[in-house]
């Protein structure tokens, strides 16, 4: 794993200038540097070393002829192949890493190369002789890709906080993103938080020559159900095609460990992954907070080496510049917080770690997958279910209320992902500048269209797996990871398996079953589950049917605590907080929380986090530790 920096030679000083901007992820690859500066480009990178780990693999790479120059960040699980396939052509290689391929795949195939590919990856080659730029960002958007049009200046990074050292970067903020964020808790835009720096986003490659930048996909998930198969069949597939996809994801010529949660994903990852380390953190001694002694006992019963970290509330807290200054742009996900720390667990120990992100968007795995014709509810008159959620949305934010909210409203208008933070109508009523985003239908409505005949299920899976997996889950995997130097691989999401998973009937994607426990009528990951508990140790059973909580945190709890309260009132009253917000209005949020009128700690949070993110790039805040 590693980061790479780029941007097309208009300046006198472009190595000092290249040096800078690599300083800048200098965490992403610690183990080597280099750069190549002509008079039309400068490129720089940062290794991590993971496969041939010796001096041959550091990079820029280059072509035999020297006329291709390769940056590169990620890995690719079947380079080996490929490797094989080019060497039958000709091509001759100088060394072992998975990197050369890119640079022979694209002189032989050109963007038909990314097909060909298995992995998590983002990369650049510069064509010295056609004076061409080609960069590609991987299926699902695990490794990020970033890039801005300066002036006569096109830069390119694995990371935005490097472009801000060119000189010929322009820093703004991009208000119409934080907009959007109010509603979606991540940016979730192309153009990020910072204006006219856009994301490369996943299956898509561009293609820069003449100052002209062309982008296009070159792939994309298609459910397709099968009906003809059984379910046992089906839970034979996922067990096949994921044990095969663990069995790439450990190539390494380093240690591979594996986090580890009490829910089925990891727990499954961990099981078959043969690792012998698993990593866990947690928050005081609740369950609903601590999932250390259910991760305990699964790495006892497959006989692994256990390491776990119960995270304070002063660590949680004054770690958050730092955490926002390495998410490039604001998260306002409390697990992000979380996986910083189990990465820096895991950092101590090696290099390389496994995890379960990506099963739930293509297996079906969130709860709110279950609502869809789950209840009686559901088949009353839509015009009056719509009244009754109008009705519904003049009340405070509670559980039953929220029933009605949803209800009222169609599957396009009610999900935009897993997250829902303030409507359109609460964003333009709290913020105190000049509003212009768009409405978050118009953000949601093209994933929408590609599916517009398949299941609701499969819909919110789809419009997941291009949004809130990208712009949250994947966003806060990679940067956190890439934080400790920690090389994070992810085996569901991978595009075999993918492959597999878009045949499965949604039945047995979520399923309604037969059970005593009326709140919780729904089996999400059904045939998923079914593969775990058949692949794990006899014993662990209860791990495949356990609800999913993933790395919780007490957000809710410390922000009635009066040191919380303070630290966040604070923060909304400062001259960033009256900029941006109508202070009486989170003030009000504050209060009706800590006094137990509704919970609005995710709201609170979501702007407490900007506000964060806000003093750190624009107010120079330190990140060092510390609240």
């Amino acid at each position: 794993m590693c980061g790479f920096v780029g941007f097309t030679n208009q300046i006198n000083d472009a190595n000092q200038v290249i040096e800078n901007m690599m300083e800048e992820i200098r965490h992403r690859g610690p183990d080597a540097g280099g750069k190549y500066v002509d008079e039309d480009i400068a490129l720089g990178h940062r290794r991590l070393s993971i496969i041939d780990i010796s001096e041959q693999g550091n990079q820029p790479l280059y072509s035999e002829d020297g006329s291709l120059v390769l940056v590169f960040n990620g890995e690719i699980y079947n380079y080996k192949q490929i490797r094989k396939e080019l060497k039958s052509l000709g091509y001759h290689f100088r060394t072992k890493t998975d990197s050369e391929v890119l640079i022979y795949g694209y002189q032989e195939y050109g963007a038909k190369l990314l097909e060909k590919l298995r992995g998590m990856f983002a990369f650049v080659i510069w064509d010295k002789e056609n004076k061409t730029i080609f960069g590609a960002r991987d299926f699902f958007g695990i490794k990020p890709l970033y890039y801005a049009q300066m002036g006569e200046t096109f830069m390119f990074a694995s990371e935005i906080k490097a472009l801000l050292q060119h000189p010929a970067f322009i820093k703004e903020l991009n208000t119409d993103a934080l907009e959007e964020y109010l509603t979606f808790q991540y940016s979730a835009m192309d153009e990020t938080f910072f204006r006219n720096v856009f994301k490369l986003p996943p299956a898509h490659y561009f293609i820069y020559e003449d100052h002209h930048l062309e982008i296009r996909r070159y792939w994309d998930i298609e459910f397709e159900p099968a009906e003809e198969p059984s379910l046992d069949d089906w839970v034979k597939e996922i067990s096949s095609v994921f044990h095969d996809s663990v069995k790439a994801h450990k190539i390494a010529d380093v240690e591979v460990g594996s986090f580890l949660s009490s829910g089925v994903d990891s727990s499954y990852v961990a099981a078959i992954a043969d690792v012998d380390k698993t990593f866990t953190v947690g928050f005081g001694t609740d369950e609903k907070y601590n999932e250390i002694s259910w991760a305990k006992n699964f790495s006892k019963a497959i006989g692994k080496k256990h390491y776990s970290k119960v995270i304070t509330p002063e660590e949680y807290w004054g770690e958050l510049k730092h955490i926002q200054y390495q998410m490039d742009e604001p998260l306002a996900d409390p697990a992000a917080i979380a996986l910083y720390f189990v990465c820096q667990l895991a950092s101590k120990q090696l290099k390389v770690v496994l995890s379960g992100e990506g099963a739930d968007e293509i297996f079906g795995g969130y709860n709110v997958y279950s609502e869809p014709n789950s209840s009686a509810y559901d088949k009353l008159p839509r015009g009056l279910k719509r009244g009754i959620g109008s009705v519904a949305q003049k009340f405070p934010a509670r559980r039953g209320v929220n029933f009605f909210i949803r209800k009222g409203k169609d599957l396009e208008e009610r999900f935009i992902g897993n997250a829902y933070m303030f409507t359109p109508e609460e964003r333009k009523k709290l913020l105190n500048i000049p509003t212009y985003a768009p409405d978050p239908q118009e953000l949601t409505a093209p994933y929408y269209q590609r599916v517009a005949d398949m299941d609701d299920v499969t819909k919110m899976q789809y419009l997941d797996l291009h949004m809130w997996m990208v712009g949250d889950i994947l966003l806060k995997a990679d940067k956190m990871s890439m934080a400790h130097s920690l090389e994070l691989r992810v085996p569901f999401l991978d595009k075999e398996v993918m492959y597999v998973a878009e045949q499965i009937p949604s039945r047995y994607r979520v399923t309604r079953q037969e059970t005593t426990d009326k709140d919780t009528p729904y089996v999400t990951k059904y045939a998923m589950r079914l593969a775990a508990k058949q692949d794990t140790p006899q014993g662990t059973e209860k791990t495949a049917a356990k609800k999913k909580l993933g790395f919780p945190v007490p957000i809710r709890v410390w922000l009635k605590e009066d040191k919380y309260y303070q630290i966040v009132r604070k923060r909304f009253e400062s001259d960033a907080g009256k900029k941006f917000f109508h202070t009486d209005q989170l003030i009000k949020l504050l209060d009706d929380h800590r006094s137990g009128k509704a919970d609005y700690s995710r709201k609170i949070w979501t702007v407490y986090t900007f506000l964060i993110w806000y003093g750190v790039y624009f107010e120079g805040e330190s990140i060092k530790f510390g609240i």
